[in-house]
């Protein structure tokens, strides 16, 4: 998340944002919220906690272009991806129900939604409060 957030800083976590998180766990008991475009959440992905910024939510359309590299364009940004990950993603026209696609701030060497997918919003523990 460099170089909004750097490698090895602490930051504050609001486990409440958007619900109440299964005790020793990595999804939501009970959800009253759902991430907005913009904010920076925490998920668990491969049992590590990862911090990443919600770049879109349910529904959002999403564009692809495969003129001078491949791109994936949404909300007016533009985003790089590898041939695999354009193979992967290009199949959907929009952001899947219940999912949100969450990129790093420094998204040419971020490891994110272009590389696993769209992240379900059960397995979103919280938001960072600062930015």
């Amino acid at each position: 998340m460099e170089p909004t957030i750097l490698n090895g800083k602490a930051v504050a976590i609001n486990k409440l944002a958007y619900g109440i998180v299964k005790p020793f766990g990595s999804i939501l008991l009970y959800s009253w919220n759902t991430p907005k475009t913009g904010e920076i959440v925490i998920y668990m992905h491969e049992n590590r906690l990862v911090i990443k910024r919600c770049a879109a939510t349910a529904f959002c359309p999403l564009e692809f272009s495969s003129d001078n590299g491949y791109t994936l364009i949404v909300n007016n940004e533009k985003y790089p991806l590898s041939e695999e990950q354009f193979a992967s993603m290009s199949i959907y026209t929009e952001v899947p129900e219940n999912t949100i696609l969450a990129i790093g701030d420094n998204y040419a060497d971020s490891i994110d939604s272009r590389s696993y997918g769209f992240i379900p919003v059960y397995n979103i523990l919280g938001k960072a409060l600062c930015n």
